[in-house]
């Protein structure tokens, strides 16, 4: 562990105490606009809006789990949350200083916010060794190259690499379960307080998977991590995550401590999708599809509220007025049916 210290840079001490969230979003929206055709008959708006108004925080040594279908925004989030792309508006607050102002600089939240993708294989250099891969970051910012490569050692070895076996080797030398542990070592290089996983144990088969999770969490314990946690795969999503935020079109629609996620499920959406896990019991059958239909269109989303048109709860309301989110008990939901006098109860319900 002495050579995995000796990278570490002052900095990232805790600014505004264990009640600041370490990571506030507020009103974030990114929109990729759409070539102008003349001849098209499309209608509707002129750009896809990905993320369009989201507000959550992540506090300080928590695991936020984040989860919904394809499309739905939630890696555009991670890479506005890293920074990778702009935001068309909003505002990310790095424990309690503005990211990009002049006391928290991008060059300064980069070291201590990083992240890991998907792709093992595509997200490491295959000219680099692995030594050099992890050693990279604190070498750009400013460490001597000896301490570099002796911390990206020590790093190795801390998930779970013989750095005689792995240091010099190069990506396509290793297996995906091997490259993803690379993958940690190379994030955790700079000392940051917060990683992002983008279905970083998605491509991995179970077993592996389960070795990596629970690197995950020994690792958050060493180094006292927070974690983003991006996840198709509710069931692991319930094992490492404190909290649940689920996203749908471009939009939070539910927030809260796992269990009650899980347990009590507030919004329609959420529910449908919880009766989309497959069951362990061979009894247990899953014998009606838990929505009909595809997400809209995200060029020109539906009016109201955005998930009404799949909804087997909706009323006439929900075509009409779009819902605020609503909390009680830090369970966050954005449904009308949760929403005092949103007129959802005297609404007739949709044909």
């Amino acid at each position: 562990m002495n050579d995995v210290t000796e990278i570490r840079r002052p900095g990232h001490e805790d600014l505004g105490g264990p009640a600041q969230p370490l990571l506030s979003v507020r009103g974030l929206v990114k929109h990729f606009p759409l070539k102008r055709d003349p001849l098209s008959r499309r209608q509707g708006g002129n750009a896809v809006r990905a993320v369009d108004g989201v507000d959550f925080d992540v506090k300080k040594g928590e695991t936020l789990g984040v989860v919904g279908e394809s499309g739905c925004g939630k890696s555009t989030t991670a890479r506005l949350v890293m920074q990778l792309i702009g935001q068309d508006r909003g505002e990310l607050v790095f424990d309690g200083v503005a990211v990009g102002s002049r006391a928290l600089a991008l060059r300064e939240f980069r070291r201590q916010t990083q992240m890991v993708f998907q792709d093992s294989y595509s997200s490491l250099n295959p000219r680099m060794t692995i030594e050099d891969s992890i050693a990279f970051g604190p070498r750009v910012h400013g460490s001597p190259a000896r301490e570099a490569i002796a911390a990206a050692r020590g790093l190795l070895g801390r998930v779970g690499l013989d750095a005689q076996r792995f240091a010099g080797r190069y990506p396509h030398e290793l297996s995906g379960g091997q490259r993803q542990r690379v993958n940690i070592a190379r994030a955790l290089a700079l000392n940051p307080r917060l990683v992002i996983l983008d279905e970083a144990v998605s491509a991995l088969d179970k077993s592996v998977e389960a070795q990596v999770l629970n690197l995950l969490l020994d690792l958050k314990d060493d180094f006292g991590l927070t974690y983003m946690f991006i996840s198709h795969d509710l069931n692991v999503v319930r094992y490492i995550s404190d909290r649940v935020m689920v996203m749908y079109l471009g939009q939070v629609v539910e927030l809260g401590p796992v269990d009650q996620v899980f347990d009590a499920p507030r919004h329609p959406y959420t529910q449908a999708l919880l009766r989309s896990m497959p069951s362990m019991e061979p009894g247990v059958r899953t014998e009606s599809a838990p929505l009909s239909g595809d997400p809209p269109n995200p060029i020109d989303p539906p009016a109201g509220c955005r998930f009404h048109t799949r909804c087997a709860q909706a009323r006439a309301a929900c075509a009409r007025e779009a819902p605020a989110m609503t909390q009680r008990d830090g369970h966050a939901v954005r449904c009308l049916i949760h929403q005092p006098e949103s007129g959802y109860a005297a609404s007739g319900a949709l044909s």
